[in-house]
This record gives structure tokens, C-alpha cells and sequence, in this order.
């Protein structure tokens, strides 16, 4: 039976996803891709965005569990502003 590939943990998906974006957009802000290449990043663009909030929102929620895993939707923000002095 042969092995599945390992899928990367969400932390190395969310990097290659961005990274990817990012170079979707250098290569589109450069003009030289013909309308077809263009509407083709332009969707793989959309879909590695919605990767990267999905990931994003999963971390979210997951520090929100972290902050009171009885009521995560009642925690609180970390402010930045009550840290002590360094």
C-alpha cells in the first residue's frame, strides 16, 4: 500500500501560501502576463488568499481557546499597552 505524502503543518502551508501570493503578485504587477495568465493568477491569488485567512482565523480561535478555554469567545485581546516596562 503506498504512502500518502505527508501533509505540512499549517504553519508551513500558511508560509508556502503566502509566499506564493506574493509572488503572484510581483509577476502580475509587472504587466507582462497575457489576459488569460492574468484571470488565471488572479484566481489562484483569490484561493491562496482564502487559504491564508482560513489559516488565520483557525489561529485566532485557537488563541481565544488558549485565553479561557472554558469561554473563548469572551477572551480578551492581548494590549499591548498593560505590558510592563522592559
Amino acid at each position: 500500500m503506498p504512502k500518502q505524502p505527508a501533509t505540512p503543518p499549517p504553519a508551513a502551508s500558511f508560509e508556502q501560501s503566502l509566499d506564493e501570493l506574493e509572488q503572484l503578485v510581483v509577476r502580475m504587477e509587472q504587466g507582462e502576463l497575457s489576459l488569460d495568465d492574468s484571470l488565471q493568477s488572479f484566481e489562484r491569488g483569490i484561493a491562496l488568499y482564502r487559504d491564508c485567512q482560513g489559516a488565520l482565523d483557525r489561529a485566532k480561535l485557537r488563541v481565544s481557546q488558549l485565553l479561557d478555554p472554558d469561554a473563548p469567545g469572551s477572551a480578551q485581546p492581548f494590549d499591548e499597552d498593560l505590558r510592563d516596562p522592559p
